[in-house]
């Protein structure tokens, strides 16, 4: 299956086709940096991780550019509430959102530029778009003229007087319309400020991505990202001064965002109590189990986060590490067969059914629940393949390809001591099989009872009984 991806702009799944063979541009909205940052980031950031990490297993060429706001309301407000320095606070939790990110295994984007670092360049496509009539002066303030733009809205497929009616009351009266747009914000008393042609100021909040997606990825990008809250107004304003300014050529071929994180179904906020920072979330679970939660729900759908959902996705990861423990163990005592068995062969065809089916998934607009339950098949058929005692071609088939997907992913990145069992413990495990294979029940009871005191846990499965260590 050739990839597919949903794009917001139409609501369809298109055919993914970059405007460059063989290389694909994506420019995500990054984080407004006035506080640490939260599991509905990671959430965002995670899946366009995931996204970027399929695109190049793919076999393309990805350039990838997240920008950081580190001029906003909201950061001022905080930096004047704790007698901190706008930039210098931005620049705090800048250094903790990489740092969050790092924690989560997220790879890093090729470019994280800033707004105060590209604000020679803002101000460069702010003068071309009043010069063509697409933005206007008041009062040291620039604003954009939507009505200027014949199919403004057309993202989130609404008409200009529909977003006029929509507009707060109190709106500023020296707009031409209630739906114009602040490009440049003349600086009140306390206020970061740069000089520019209208006098010192602050750009406005659309533009910076404008700006930076055009400086790193040109005037046309391919895939153009973030959370589902930033479709209208960010997004649609992002899209309509861009193509003003480049002529109308389409500024992205493809928008993607992420569905909302609820918190046992409610929206996260400080006021009600539930709001999860990244640090919070890793003080209590591993990144993995966080990913492994990310990766059952679809990019597009909402996803409810609850200890009890982790909880199980903590189990999951656990036998996930378990079978490719166990599978590293036995290619090292494995023998190699001249003339693989039927049965061998069979279970190496599974395989290759298997990944096909799981990369097919992934095509399709990047399905991660259906791809990952393959993934778990793939551990299924690791499990028999340990059980029945396989050759070392097909043991290390089946780990390869588990470790192949699971780099896909971002799982299994841990490194882990593979330890042997004690002779003594291979002993027990096999006297319990035969007493379970003559139904003395509670001989097998009594040897796992055993086990569980020297931290050995066995689990029955169809394929054949499993152990790990007890964490």
């Amino acid at each position: 299956m050739t990839l597919k991806i949903c794009n917001t702009m139409s609501g369809e799944v298109e055919l993914f086709k970059p405007r460059v063979k063989n290389k694909v541009t994506i420019y995500v909205c990054g984080p407004t940096v006035y506080d640490y940052s939260h599991i509905g980031h990671g959430k965002t950031y995670m899946s366009f991780d995931l996204i970027t990490r399929y695109l190049e297993y793919k076999g393309y060429d990805v350039k990838y550019v997240v920008n950081i706001t580190d001029i906003d309301d909201k950061i001022i407000k905080r930096a004047n509430e704790s007698g901190m320095d706008p930039l210098e606070l931005a620049k705090k939790f800048e250094k903790t959102f990489h740092a969050d990110m790092h924690a989560l295994g997220i790879k890093d984007a090729d470019v994280y530029p800033t707004v105060s670092g590209h604000i020679p360049e803002i101000i460069e496509i702010i003068q071309t778009l009043i010069k063509k009539g697409f933005a206007y002066v008041v009062d040291g303030d620039v604003y954009f003229t939507v009505s200027k733009v014949e199919d403004y809205g057309k993202l989130t497929n609404q008409t200009l007087d529909a977003i006029k009616s929509g507009a707060r009351v109190g709106v500023d009266e020296r707009k031409q319309n209630p739906a114009d747009f602040a490009l440049w914000k003349n600086s009140k008393v306390g206020e970061p400020r740069w000089s520019s042609p209208w006098g010192e100021g602050r750009p406005g909040w659309h533009i910076e991505c404008s700006a930076m997606s055009t400086k790193y990825l040109g005037q046309q990008i391919d895939i153009h990202g973030g959370g589902r809250d930033l479709i209208f107004p960010h997004h649609e304003n992002e899209l309509a001064q861009s193509e003003a300014y480049s002529g109308k050529k389409p500024f992205t071929s493809y928008w993607l965002h992420t569905g909302f994180l609820t918190i046992n179904g409610e929206k996260m906020s400080k006021s009600l109590g539930n709001f999860i920072t990244i640090i919070d979330l890793l003080d209590k679970w591993d990144a993995e189990v966080f990913r492994l939660f990310i990766l059952s729900t679809h990019y597009r759908k909402p996803v409810n986060f609850t200890q009890k959902t982790l909880k199980h996705q903590k189990q999951s990861l656990q036998r996930i590490y378990n079978t490719v423990d166990n599978l590293r163990l036995q290619i090292q005592n494995a023998q190699e067969l001249e003339t693989p068995d039927k049965m061998e062969e069979e279970l190496q065809k599974q395989i290759s059914r298997v990944k096909e089916t799981l990369i097919n998934a992934m095509d399709d607009d990047f399905n991660t629940p259906k791809a990952l339950s393959e993934f778990y098949n793939l551990i299924k058929i690791g499990n028999k393949a340990i059980a029945a005692k396989m050759s070392k071609s097909t043991l290390t088939k089946v780990l390869n390809t588990i470790m192949e997907i699971a780099h896909v992913f971002g799982l299994l990145e841990k490194k882990r001591e593979i330890k042997a069992l004690p002779e003594e413990i291979q002993i027990l495990i096999k006297e319990r099989d035969m007493a379970r294979n003559r139904k003395d029940w509670k001989k097998a009871d009594e040897i796992r009872l055993k086990l569980k005191s020297m931290s050995i846990i066995l689990e029955d499965k169809p394929e054949g009984t499993q152990w790990r260590y007890q964490e």
